[in-house]
């Protein structure tokens, strides 16, 4: 009996305080229940798995001082993508390199921009883009907004990075159409020449012989006539 009456009570005042029944009241109310719970759960602190935890160790310890390298080649980069936590990781923009092994969550494996470590990310940078294709420091092509978007990448990196090297030229051997088809006619044509030139010497050597033998006969007249007269 008084549990009844106190239900009867709770209704009223349900009613009278919410304006809704109590059926409508108590739903509203799980439903609020229910959203806390779920929205608390996310920020529950929830414990670090071991490899999180030595990653976590590992990115605390200090930082080795930035080494210079000189010139290095483009393979020779590849060996500094993150792969080898012993070596710097490295980063080449417009053929420089910088030593980003501070943003090494960033730039490091199983990073947001992992892709751009080792090599020359410098058409890629400009462009946005995340294609093999785009990682080279080739700029032809880029449309005005694109250089300016790569020239802020620039000096970013100047800013925040130490600079340990320059990528390694590598001068292309380019041999002209004209050079290798030209080389046969040249020879080809180089020969008759020369063929000319000792014609023109052996008939000038018969020529010489013809004066030489007239001028003998020349002198030789003289003296006949002169036995001749005695």
């Amino acid at each position: 009996m008084a549990v009844a009456e106190a239900w009867e009570t709770l209704k009223q005042a349900v009613e009278a305080y919410t304006g809704l029944s109590p059926a409508s009241f108590f739903t509203v109310l799980a439903l609020a229940a229910a959203i806390y719970y779920t929205v608390a759960g996310f920020f529950e602190t929830q414990p670090l798995a071991p490899q999180q935890r030595e990653r976590e160790a590992v990115e605390r310890e200090p930082l080795p001082s930035p080494v210079q390298l000189g010139e290095v080649s483009e393979v020779e980069l590849l060996a500094y993508d993150g792969s080898d936590r012993k070596k710097p990781l490295l980063m080449t923009i417009k053929g420089q390199i910088y030593d980003v092994s501070q943003s090494r969550m960033f730039y490091g494996p199983g990073g947001p921009y992992a892709l751009f470590a080792g090599k020359d990310a410098s058409r890629a940078l400009a462009k946005m883009s995340f294609e093999l294709q785009d990682l080279t420091g080739d700029l032809s092509g880029l449309s005005p907004f694109e250089l300016e978007a790569l020239r802020d990448w620039e000096n970013k990196f100047m800013s925040k990075y130490t600079k340990v090297g320059t990528v390694k030229q590598t001068v292309p051997v380019t041999v002209t159409e004209g050079s290798d088809a030209g080389a046969p006619n040249a020879i080809e044509k180089a020969t008759p020449a020369t063929e000319n030139i000792e014609d023109s010497r052996a008939d000038d050597a018969a020529q010489t012989k013809d004066v030489k033998a007239h001028l003998v006969d020349d002198s030789s007249e003289p003296k006949a006539a002169e036995a001749n007269e005695n």
